[in-house]
């Protein structure tokens, strides 16, 4: 059921406006941004459209943004990281990359958007919200004679050798949400005995979390392990991509947005930060093929999006996997034990 407390590549640089170096002046602002490019460049154009500060823009997924945003601690070059699963945002917040804003836009959003927030003791705010799972190309799947797969445990039967794809957890709050979500499902022993059986099957670990449903899209994979948000992107697209909710149940994300702790351009940080909340820019996700559920609670979310009311959701520990020594653990033991074995 789906409660109040949730209800709801390698890296591209995109230098929007041109301006060189570090934002540094009035007027000025950097963001790392972690949803897909055309999010991102929408959100960008708008805000600068709207308050005439000039945003330079890096899209990165949202583990090599918490890998540069810890890299540069000591020499912050970033204001704001918008976007990306809630997981390595809840691990910056943790240890002390990004900074506090009680935000005036507060009172608008859903629960599920403050309570991110206050698992971060102020650091962070819940964005969108999107359920994982996978999807899959009809066409190949009929093509090659394999059975409709409808639950997370068909996509480990040796029909599927090859046929699968999914990214890396280190790169990918994606994947990572994968592997914390089968480990809650399964308990920890027979969650890491799941992936090592999937490991077999898996084609190609991508370093992007929708990378995988891209593949699937062009014809270049089968089944790929996705927010189901980007499963549905594909499908509105013309391409025959069927979206799964797998019927074991599923993890979610809360996809966030912190400000970055010694940001030099702080005022049109949290412009932006406020800017984000509203209903009328969350409302124009689609446009960019965007279809998650939006945190503003007069958002209206597109008819495609998932009704993640209707999905089998699991009560994900957001403060247990989105810390810094659990994820560490479980990365280091996926590398240890999953990613080195022989296909």
């Amino acid at each position: 059921m789906f409660r109040q407390s949730f209800i709801a590549t390698a890296a591209i640089a995109v230098a929007v406006t041109g301006w060189a170096g570090v934002a540094q002046a009035k007027g000025k602002m950097t963001l790392y941004c972690s949803p897909q490019i055309e999010w991102c460049k929408l959100v960008v154009e708008a805000f600068e459209k709207e308050t005439g500060i000039k945003v330079r823009m890096t899209r990165k997924s949202s583990g090599e943004t918490f890998a540069q945003i810890k890299a540069e601690s000591r020499n912050p070059k970033g204001d704001v990281w918008w976007g990306g699963t809630g997981d390595p945002h809840l691990q910056a917040a943790e240890e002390g990359l990004t900074q506090v804003y009680d935000s005036p836009m507060k009172s608008q959003l859903h629960g599920w958007a403050l309570s991110q927030g206050k698992s971060a003791n102020g650091k962070t705010i819940g964005i969108y919200a999107g359920a994982l799972g996978f999807g899959y190309n009809s066409d190949i799947l009929k093509k090659n004679n394999l059975p409709t797969p409808k639950c997370w445990a068909d996509l480990t039967k040796p029909a599927f050798k090859g046929h699968v794809q999914m990214a890396n957890p280190n790169s990918s709050g994606t994947a990572y949400t994968t592997l914390a979500t089968i480990v809650q499902i399964l308990g920890e022993d027979k969650g890491f005995d799941f992936m090592k059986a999937l490991h077999k099957n898996i084609n190609n670990y991508t370093k992007s979390g929708s990378a995988p449903i891209k593949a699937a899209a062009r014809g270049e994979n089968t089944v790929g392990i996705v927010f189901l948000h980007d499963a549905v992107k594909q499908t509105v697209k013309g391409f025959p991509i069927v979206s799964v909710a797998p019927c074991e149940g599923t993890g979610y994300e809360i996809g966030s947005m912190s400000i970055i702790k010694g940001a030099r351009n702080l005022p049109e940080a949290k412009k932006f930060y406020d800017f984000v909340l509203g209903k009328a820019i969350q409302e124009r996700a689609k446009e960019a093929g965007a279809y998650q559920v939006m945190s503003n609670k007069a958002a209206i979310p597109p008819k495609e999006a998932p009704k993640l009311e209707t999905i089998k959701l699991i009560d994900y520990d957001f403060k247990k996997y989105g810390s810094s020594a659990e994820r560490k653990r479980l990365l280091a033991k996926w590398d240890k034990e999953v990613k080195v074995l022989p296909k």
